[in-house]
């Protein structure tokens, strides 16, 4: 592949619980939500929950940090002498770095994420969380039996989630405010990087380490820079939805470029999606993108 124009797509799928929360409500833990057309509200993971999570994953150096303006009004951004070239992070998912003379310097995120939105809708259910053990103990502590612990709720589903990651890769290694340009085994090294994190992503909430590994994942190296199967990916009843994915594959300029990855027995159709779409291990279908990345680099 020599082409100037080329994109890293993936769809997820992966299963978590209560993984974000927004504003509390009084007492009450309030998971983020949406509402659809259908009535229903979604509980989604944001796309700068999932960003955090990568970064702290990533194993690699974080950009250096600065707070600009005055009293009140400070911003906290990157640091103006932070580069590509150092920190992965901000060749990922871009910056602003914002002066006193008005002038900013900005780039713009070369790693794309969604959303991830649950799959099944939101039924209401509460956690009734009472904190009994501390407050016993500090009531036999100081023998002051009057001693009362407070109750909160916290909003809880357990769900199917989607979410999906576009790379630029072209635009990978390089910032045309200080001229970087780095040379394609860096580049193939960061992105090879960051599909390694993906792969056995986690998120930390509340005590709990929820796991966001791929139960399934398609996707491909595309000389069109879109999130293709954004819309077509869906859970129903715990079956992927393989006729709106097959409606995509439809065009051979996506069909001959994507590959498909899933966790056998996680899903209940695990045996329509090894059939329909040619799935293999979640692990080969990374190891094969990865691959299909280094090729690119190394033909540029």
């Amino acid at each position: 592949m020599t082409q100037d124009k080329m994109g890293l797509t993936a769809t997820i799928v992966f299963q978590a619980s209560s993984a974000n929360y927004g504003e509390s409500l009084g007492n009450v833990a309030s998971l983020k939500k949406l509402t659809r057309g259908d009535g229903q509200q979604y509980s989604y993971i944001s796309r700068q929950a999932i960003r955090y999570d990568i970064v702290q994953q990533l194993g690699e150096k974080e950009a250096n940090l600065e707070a600009e303006g005055s009293g009140d009004k400070k911003v906290i951004q990157f640091a103006k002498d932070a580069s590509i070239k150092d920190f992965p992070e901000i060749d990922f998912f871009g910056y602003m770095k914002t002066k006193k003379d008005n002038n900013s310097s900005i780039r713009s995120a070369k790693v794309r994420l969604s959303n991830a939105i649950s799959q099944e809708p939101y039924e209401g259910d509460t956690d009734f969380l009472t904190n009994m053990s501390l407050a016993q103990r500090i009531r036999k502590a100081t023998g002051d039996n009057k001693i009362r612990n407070s109750i909160a709720q916290s909003e809880i589903q357990q769900s199917y989630y989607v979410y999906t990651l576009t790379v630029d890769l072209d635009q990978i290694g390089i910032d045309d405010n200080d001229g970087t340009n780095l040379n394609a085994n860096e580049k193939n090294r960061r992105v090879a990087k960051l599909l390694d994190t993906i792969q056995y992503l986690y998120r930390d909430i509340r005590g709990r380490r929820e796991d966001l590994k791929p139960l399934f994942a398609i996707g491909g190296v595309y000389d069109i820079k879109n999130p293709i199967f954004e819309n077509a990916v869906k859970v129903r009843n715990s079956n992927i939805d393989i006729e709106s994915i097959q409606s995509i594959l439809d065009d051979p300029r996506v069909k001959e470029n994507t590959s498909v990855g899933f966790v056998d027995g996680a899903l209940n159709n695990s045996q329509e999606i090894k059939d329909k779409l040619d799935a293999v291990t979640v692990a080969k279908f990374m190891t094969d993108l990865k691959k299909k990345v280094a090729d690119y680099y190394e033909g540029n």
